[in-house]
Formats: C-alpha cells, structure tokens, sequence
C-alpha cells in the first residue's frame, strides 16, 4: 500500500490568497495541505487566490498530498474555482456545506475524491447517503458552521454537538470512507487543543483539519499509536494462536488480532 491509501492524520487549510503561508507549507508535516478558496479568502482576492493556487500546485509539494477547497455548490465562485482546478494533479477536493448527495454533482466530472464537509443539521441526518456517494473518500466535521446553525453562545464546549460528532464518524464508518474531526480555533491554546486532538482520535476520527502550523505536530502525535499501544499490540499479535484465548487477563479473538495488525500498521506510518 502507497501512503495515499491511508487517512492522513494532519490536514492543514493553507490561504490561498497567502503567498508567504504557501512558501512555507511544503516544508512543515502536515500530511495534507488544503489550499484554501472558501472562508479564509477575502471575496476581493478570489482570483489572485486561484492563479496562487495553480502556481503552488503546479511547482509542487514533494512528499505532501494537496486538495483544494472550493466554495459550495450554489455560491458564485465555484464555478471559477473548478476551472482553475482543471488540469492540476490533486489527490483531493474539499467541499464545504455538503447537505446532500445532489451538492457534489458539478464536481463529478473532475475524477477526483471529495472530502464533503457536514455542517449544518440538514447534513448531520444526511451524513450517511453523502458518505455512501461514489464521489466521497471522506467526511470533514464543520463544527463552526454547525454550532452556528444550531445557534449555540460562542465559546461553548462542544460537548453541545457530541450527538452530530458521533453521527459523523458513524456515517463515515458505515460509508467506508475516512473521517475527520473539526478545527480548533484558540490557537494560543496548545493544552486545550492537544485535548481536543485526543478526543477526537478516541472517538474514531482518522486525523483533524488544522488552521494553524503549530497545530500539526501534536495532532500527528494524537493520531499515532503510543509506545505503550504499539508494545501492547505486538504482545497480542505474538501471542495469538487463532480463535478465542485468554490474553493479558481479557478474551481476544481474530477481532482483536486483526486490528492489533492495523494498529502496527498505522504506527510503521507514523515514523
């Protein structure tokens, strides 16, 4: 297996319109940068946005695998944003406020995977056809967008949302596709937001999207195997005879071999 075929775990949006945060990028580790042409670009900069885009894509990122957001279906500037994208050599797509199948039909005819973002409650009950369309490799939780939507105070725990964060990851499981927790926007706060990454891995997120570079290395820390979980999964895997046995003081079957195995896997990737 390449390593497109697993989940990143850091995804970083990168400006579009931010020609210095675009330099530097390439050099950070972050396991996806998404070029950003959605929220984090003034509507007067779209277009310098784009031609900056193409220019990055096209000099490359070596080593890095690179999506681009496009705005939503419906908005005036998609249509720019997916002729800009024609030609370029991507492994994603990013589209934000997906709240239905229907929502990724302009980009279909680009070939490329989706990672549709769910952010409103119309989203959150339609996170499993969305997930099961051919077109999806992955879900992104817009938290934001839904605390909005769900008019909760600024600055609340998102404890608030645990139903729809569970909902997305649920989609996504039953959808075979990947998963992907939300940004955490205090980005001063590393101790809350190395929390929030944890949290997010124990949920069953594959990896977090990012806002900020010093965000990345703690969340590649969250979403790798700890020392002690991988010398816990080789002590499994050695022991294991086939069929149910006592282990370590609990049963285990093939079950808990197999993703013991996934388990390795994932940390041989991280290293």
């Amino acid at each position: 297996m390449t390593p497109s075929d697993y989940p990143p775990r850091s995804l970083l949006y990168v400006p579009g319109s931010n020609a210095r945060a675009l330099e530097k990028a390439g050099g950070l580790a972050a396991d996806m940068l998404i070029i950003d042409l959605e929220d984090a670009v003034p509507a007067d900069r779209k277009h310098e946005a784009r031609a900056a885009m193409r220019a990055a894509v096209a000099a490359g990122f070596p080593g890095k695998r690179v999506a681009v957001r496009v705005n939503a279906t419906g908005a005036a500037e998609q249509a720019a944003d997916i002729a800009a994208i024609a030609g370029l050599k991507l492994d994603a797509l990013v589209l934000p406020k997906v709240d239905a199948p229907s929502d990724l039909d302009p980009l279909r005819g680009l070939g490329l995977p989706v990672f549709a973002m769910i952010e409103t409650p119309a989203a959150i009950y339609a996170a499993r056809d969305i997930a099961a369309d051919p077109a999806v490799s992955g879900l992104i939780a817009g938290l934001n967008d839904l605390a909005h939507e769900l008019k909760l105070p600024d600055g609340m725990d998102r404890g608030a949302m645990s139903h729809a964060i569970q909902a997305i990851v649920l989609a996504a499981r039953a959808g075979g596709v990947w998963g992907f927790d939300g940004v955490y926007n205090a980005i001063d706060d590393a101790e809350g937001f190395a929390a929030e990454a944890a949290e997010g891995q124990r949920l069953g997120f594959d990896g977090k999207t990012l806002i900020h570079p010093a965000q990345v290395d703690p969340c590649n820390t969250a979403f790798a195997p700890s020392e002690r979980e991988v010398a816990a999964a080789e002590a499994l895997v050695a022991a294991a005879t086939g069929g149910a046995q006592r282990h370590d003081g609990r049963m285990i079957e093939d079950m808990h071999v197999a993703a013991a195995r996934a388990l390795l896997e994932r940390a041989g990737r991280a290293t």
